[in-house]
């Protein structure tokens, strides 16, 4: 894989973890929300979270991407300087330039996370803008880098991304997320909707990515398939709660809690 081309990566004291969580609450009803998580994350830690559909899981990855305000509790997200930084203590648009530049989310839907009027190169050249580049040539060169790195033709730098396959358009926003080297990634169910052999290319090419560029990342999915192998760590959610956590082959190997043993042997259906 060629290297990307105007990496742009922010130092992070490895003694400090990256991103943490306590007390979060954020409830819609009794048991449907976040209710009370506590958790940290690592400078290049790979978090999974599972559970069943409604446990949570994606109430929780809005809430720490800084795009659903809490009801109570503390996100503190160490900040460029080595200074944890209350994420809903800053100002609405310093949570928006945090997810231009030092961090990433990828959406399950890729059409939520492209412009799908510009092309491929356009969507992966506007986040290198977001950072500061204005000369042409190196967004094109980025663009091209980029594409070749999540295996896209070069040929369709141009096309727009509503030409694409939908596994080409997961591929795409990926790219447009990670060409600025962001310091955070969030993921919520990168595969799903995909079909399985466009699924395993894709983890393959996540898997090589994010060992790669040493990513942090907090990965949401119900596919404990996914979360064995990206995730490092891994926290089981249930009614708004984290349930289990600990080492993903640990957790997923010989579970503690009732819950987490039901849904490793899928007795639940996610």
């Amino acid at each position: 894989m060629n290297q990307p081309a105007h990496a742009h990566a922010i130092e992070t004291a490895v003694d400090q973890p990256l991103l943490n969580v306590s007390g979060l609450r954020k409830l819609y009803a009794p048991g449907k929300g976040v209710d009370g998580v506590d958790f940290e994350l690592w400078p290049g830690e790979v978090l999974g979270i599972v559970g069943e559909s409604g446990s949570g899981k994606t109430t929780l990855l809005q809430t720490l991407s800084g795009l659903l305000p809490p009801d109570s509790g503390e996100i503190r997200y160490l900040g460029e300087h080595g200074k944890p930084l209350a994420l809903y203590e800053l100002s609405e648009s310093h949570r928006r330039q945090l997810l231009r530049t030092e961090w990433g989310v990828v959406h399950q839907n890729p059409r939520d996370g492209l412009r799908m009027s510009v092309s491929a190169g356009a969507n992966i050249g506007e986040r290198l803008m977001a950072v500061g580049e204005r000369h042409y040539g190196r967004l094109r060169q980025a663009g091209e880098n980029w594409l070749d790195a999540v295996e896209i033709d070069l040929g369709r730098m141009d096309d727009l991304p509503r030409t694409f396959s939908g596994g080409m358009q997961q591929r795409l926003q990926i790219a447009r997320n990670l060409v600025t080297r962001p310091r955070l990634v969030f993921m919520d169910e990168p595969t799903g909707g995909l079909d399985v052999s466009v699924q395993a290319r894709l983890l393959d090419l996540l898997r090589n990515l994010v060992m790669d560029l040493g990513l942090s990342v907090i990965l949401v999915t119900h596919d404990l398939a996914v979360a064995r192998l990206l995730s490092h760590r891994l926290m089981v959610m249930k009614g708004g709660r984290i349930v289990e956590q600990g080492l993903t082959d640990q957790v997923l190997d010989d579970p503690q809690h009732p819950y987490s043993q039901l849904l490793v042997s899928s007795v639940l259906t996610p």
